[in-house]
């Protein structure tokens, strides 16, 4: 079973902010695999599957509290992260991240970046930090740091930025969709 979770914030005021980068990924997922969302009340995400190996989960708790979210993903379905069917490693959580240049991206286990509320609520729902983190870099600003980060994240991206991260995801999204067809 492989579980992507995508880290944003929901509504149109939004959708195009640095800090929903994990969304526009998880878009792009769902429709390379024509995969569509529904609403789970329960567990207040989007959810798309294909049979039960591959769940795609967008987090309709705001990105402080994504957390909340995949908790209850994991309770409602049982899923027990020690095993032996599912483990914290089947767990890809896809995020924005201001440590790293607008246009690259980290695959790792268990290290995210510096500062990000959204990973800190699921590190405390989950207990653990030992998933794998898509960390896709939003980092624009060239050497200025005026903005706080807070509000950085939560400005709108810029038309070029918006085709570097879309190009950015496209070419992850390669590797990763032949995977997910297999």
């Amino acid at each position: 079973m492989k579980i992507y979770l995508g880290l944003g914030n929901p509504g149109k005021q939004y959708q195009h902010t640095r800090h929903n980068a994990g969304f526009m990924f998880i878009d792009a997922l769902a429709e390379a695999l024509a995969l569509t969302f529904k609403y789970e009340k329960k567990i207040n995400a989007d959810i798309a599957s294909k049979r039960d190996d591959i769940f795609l989960i967008k987090p309709q708790t705001f990105m402080n509290n994504s957390g909340q979210a995949i908790r209850a993903f994991f309770d409602y379905l049982k899923i027990d992260l020690q095993g032996p069917f599912v483990g914290p490693e089947d767990l890809i959580v896809i995020h924005d991240d201001l440590d790293l240049a607008l246009g690259t991206f980290k695959f790792q286990k268990g290290i995210g970046p510096k500062d990000h509320h959204g990973l800190q609520s699921i590190y405390q729902h989950l207990g653990t930090r030992e998933f794998w983190h898509l960390r896709l870099g939003i980092d624009s600003r060239a050497g200025l740091r005026t903005l706080p980060p807070a509000d950085y994240v939560l400005q709108s991206m810029s038309k070029q930025e918006q085709e570097i991260l879309h190009k950015t995801i496209t070419e992850l999204l390669q590797e990763l969709v032949l995977e997910a067809k297999a």
